[in-house]
């Protein structure tokens, strides 16, 4: 039990320290570590930047499952889902290197604040075999050729084949060492920074946003009228009736496992920013989630839905996106349902 709460502790400020250096670099931030279980952390928006975040100390807790969840939330949004992490196998992670996880770039805080409030990017990549750096093949192949060398005397002095430099004139990936070799050699960088910021969308073949193949959807594969859709059914009666309207509006429905909130849903005839983050629960849950969705929500630049059986607070309900189901059925049309969650958001 005391190891168990010293670790909780470590994670606390890790994840207060990742928080504040995203604030001091100008994003603005949601915390969703406190719900649980999770599948990200911290949701992050800087302009168009919109950043997903799991934040963990040992980096082999995060397995297949949890990665599809972490890229199918980033899908979704869209956003760049990234993993914060410390060691992996016992071994610290090493600084300005980006490592890979089941298609999610996982970094340190080291790392993450360098290219945050540094502006300097990572170059190098973890790969089995070594620590690795993209080369920039052209530059490599001007400087050689401007120098009058030979692929076998840059070859020499890298200490590689001769194959093996035209493969980094082609733009493969050297060794650390072979890189610094290289640079100190030509007097010049040829390493290419990492792009750290990788979205996902999936979008069908009208060009609309889709929902990631491996999520739990509405059954819709392509575009369909609202009327036609197979219903979502998520085995909970009130959560199946408010999703079924939705859909029934117009909404692409995507209900969510493992997330603060039951269901994305984004109306993408609509435009990029009409996002929906729903969720359905009793009045004790919308208390404690429903702020924290409205938050959610505000970074992600769309709107939160809570929906309850009943509420005995109105004022209380007033000041929240909480809804009851009585007021939800009352709704006409997607117009008349944001307007009445402006009105709750205070929009």
């Amino acid at each position: 039990m005391m190891r168990m709460g010293v670790s909780t502790r470590r994670r606390e400020k890790a994840i207060e320290g990742i928080r504040d250096l995203l604030e001091r670099s100008g994003f603005y931030v949601s915390d969703a570590h406190g719900i649980r279980p999770t599948s990200f952390d911290l949701l992050a928006r800087r302009d168009s930047l919109l950043l997903i975040l799991k934040v963990l100390k040992n980096i082999d807790a995060f397995d297949p499952a949890e990665a599809r969840r972490l890229r199918e939330r980033g899908q979704l949004f869209p956003a760049a889902p990234i993993v914060v992490g410390e060691t992996s196998g016992g071994t610290a992670l090493e600084a300005g290197v980006v490592y890979n996880r089941y298609d999610v770039a996982v970094v340190t805080l080291e790392t993450l604040g360098d290219l945050l409030l540094e502006g300097v990017p990572p170059f190098l990549f973890s790969s089995p075999g070594g620590i690795f750096a993209r080369v920039d093949g052209p530059r490599l192949r001007t400087a050689r050729e401007a120098r009058a060398l030979s692929l076998g005397a840059l070859a020499s002095v890298a200490g590689v084949s001769r194959r093996t430099i035209q493969l980094y004139e082609e733009g493969a990936g050297a060794e650390v060492d072979v890189v610094e070799r290289l640079e100190r050699y030509l007097g010049e960088p040829i390493a290419v920074p990492l792009e750290l910021w990788r979205t996902t969308e999936v979008r069908g073949k009208d060009g609309a946003r889709r929902p990631p193949s491996d999520a739990v959807s509405d059954g819709t594969k392509e575009a369909e009228p609202a009327g036609d859709r197979a219903p979502v059914t998520t085995g909970n009666a009130l959560r199946d009736v408010v999703l079924r309207q939705l859909g029934g509006m117009g909404w692409e429905v995507v209900v969510t496992l493992r997330c603060p909130f039951d269901a994305f849903t984004h109306a993408a005839a609509r435009g990029e920013k009409e996002i929906l983050l729903t969720s359905v629960g009793n009045w004790r849950t919308a208390l404690n989630r429903a702020e924290l969705l409205k938050e959610l929500a505000s970074v992600a630049e769309g709107h939160a839905l809570f929906v309850v059986r009943e509420a005995p607070d109105r004022a209380a309900r007033e000041r929240l996106p909480v809804l009851t189901i009585t007021e939800f059925r009352r709704q006409r049309d997607r117009d008349d349902l944001l307007e009445t969650i402006g009105e709750r958001e205070g929009t």
